[in-house]
């Protein structure tokens, strides 16, 4: 069997890079592109024939019982071997699959979860959960050494055709939803009861909710609703010491949250496989605007001043200088922020005009009429919908200038507010010194605030530079590394919403507590007696 299509017109997911094949840039796309930043060859990197790559030889042979769920077919192996991190894309184009699984599983219901594990256990054989892929933090690839002295093999477990909405509550407003949705699949079978999970992480075409609950993941809002920990009611997990529920509850002081221990846990203390999630109705009244800013710290202000003015904006981006020329938002060097408001009951003008002063009251300057859907539409900010376009195409375009041998990748973080100027200046100081020292020229630091919460805000920052064909992937290492050490002299999070992975470790190990380590390592070593699910990520086991 291979893998199942996901699109009802049946396009083909790219195997190596993000997306949709078929949206990929083209050669000329690309060199056009590449030209923009000095430093890079003429002619980008070859898309390698899927056939003409070469894949170890598979290791194992589930039993026949499970035969009819499993694939060892070229391109389910090889579009399971990595996430779509920068380092993960260089090394698909280079033709580098020696880390691919040995084969992939689709099972279609949780006794063929259950199955699959008491077989993996009982065989020493890794098994990585597998929502879509989309995983940016090494979250999805087995490394040789994980875990307690290797694995007989590697399963890559996709949960993607466990993709229902099982049951709706209208009642409670909730429903129960199998943890291999895609988004826009768990969305179209909200809509006809007129509800909506409102959770849009830049992923949502190519992430499932199963993903973004072992991740944590960031989504829609901007403020208040800020994870997808927000939504959640209960959970259902599968491990290899056995299956468990939490009871459906809108809130509870009875000890520690058993949903606590799963969200975030990125598959390596069990198969989350069911959900109870919190709905909301549809909005209908939407409105949206940007500012501009002639001061980044001014703006950033201001932003701080909407956080704890308790009016919740939906969106509430700030893109800095580069940022903003990046996306085509300004062109003279000013930071601009989005903000949006949303409501499925009452008018949301007022408030938006509550946000505009605030921005105002900071010198910030409105560039133009706002956006109302679902209400008219009495204008069009070109700034907002500049932003929008370049942020659903920007994975795209990271790829192509990935063929085009430049480094161009994200990370992201959090900090309070008393640092976040500071911050600021010394990722872009402190790292802009590291990419010129490692590549030999200038490169690009650009940031935007994602999320905003009344004590602090979510800097995400883009790093582009022109890298050495062949040394782009040692290049990006180094460059990380360096950024990791600014986050962790900051007392800024490694994550704040891309997760742990394995390209996080180090400074998660940095950041969490050791008392808690004590007690991570002992709930894996309880729920994963043998250690074989996603071994390597947040923890290494204890097994004695």
């Amino acid at each position: 069997m291979t893998a199942k299509e996901t699109s009802p017109a049946h396009r083909t997911r790219s195997w190596w890079g993000w997306g949709w094949e078929t949206e990929a840039l083209t050669d000329a796309q690309c060199a056009a592109l590449g030209a923009q930043l000095p430093g890079l060859p003429s002619q980008p990197l070859p898309v390698p024939a899927l056939d003409g790559v070469d894949l170890p030889r598979p290791r194992i042979s589930p039993p026949g019982t499970l035969a009819h769920r499993v694939s060892a077919a070229p391109r389910d192996r090889a579009g399971h071997t990595y996430g779509k991190a920068y380092r993960d894309v260089m090394r698909a184009l280079c033709g580098d699959l020696a880390a691919a699984p040995d084969a992939v599983a689709f099972p279609r219901s949780e006794s063929e979860i259950v199955d699959v594990l008491d077989w993996a256990s009982a065989h020493n054989v890794a098994v990585i959960p597998y929502g879509a892929g989309s995983s940016v933090v090494g979250g999805t690839e087995y490394r040789e050494g994980d875990g307690a002295g290797g694995h007989a093999g590697v399963l890559s477990l996709d949960l993607s055709a466990m993709d229902r909405v099982l049951e709706v509550d209208p009642v409670s407003r909730a429903a129960r939803i199998q943890a291999g949705a895609l988004g826009p699949v768990l969305e179209d079978q909200l809509r006809p009861h007129g509800y909506t999970l409102r959770h849009f992480p830049q992923s949502f075409e190519f992430s499932t909710l199963g993903g973004w609950l072992a991740t944590r993941a960031g989504g829609h809002y901007a403020t208040l609703h800020t994870h997808i920990d927000d939504f959640v009611e209960s959970l259902r997990v599968v491990t290899p010491a056995g299956t468990g529920e939490s009871w459906r509850l809108p809130g509870s002081g009875a000890g520690p949250a058993p949903d606590r221990l799963f969200l975030g846990s990125e598959g390596t203390l069990g198969v989350i496989t069911e959900a109870w999630m919190r709905l909301q109705d549809r909005p209908v009244h939407k409105a949206s605007t940007s500012l501009a800013f002639t001061d980044v710290g001014a703006a950033m202000e201001a932003v701080r001043a909407i956080s704890q003015a308790g009016l919740h904006p939906a969106n509430c981006r700030l893109l800095d200088p580069g940022e903003a020329a990046l996306a085509g938002a300004a062109h003279n060097g000013e930071s601009i922020l989005v903000v949006g408001v949303e409501s499925a009951h009452h008018p949301v003008e007022s408030r938006l005009a509550e946000l505009i002063e605030i921005g105002r009251d900071h010198g910030g300057v409105s560039n133009g009429p706002r956006t109302r859907d679902g209400q008219g539409q009495d204008g069009q900010d070109t700034a907002v919908g500049a932003w929008r376009q370049a942020f659903l195409r920007m994975p795209y375009q990271r790829d192509a200038m990935a063929r085009m041998s430049a480094i161009t990748e994200t990370f992201e973080t959090a900090c309070t507010w008393d640092r976040a100027a500071d911050l600021y200046h010394a990722v872009r100081d402190e790292l802009g010194a590291a990419v010129e020292e490692i590549t030999g020229a200038p490169g690009l630091i650009n940031c935007r605030f994602t999320h905003v919460y009344p004590d602090g805000p979510a800097p995400y920052f883009t790093v582009i530079a022109a890298a050495r064909r062949g040394q782009e992937i040692a290049m990006w290492d180094e460059i990380k590394a360096a950024a990791m050490d600014i986050l962790g002299n900051h007392r800024a999070t490694v994550t704040h919403h891309h997760a742990v992975g394995r390209d996080h470790r180090p400074g998660y190990d940095r950041q969490r507590p050791e008392i808690f380590a004590l007690a991570l390592r002992a709930a894996k070593s309880a729920l994963d007696p043998r250690g074989v699910l996603n071994p390597g990520v947040l923890i290494d086991p204890d097994y004695r």
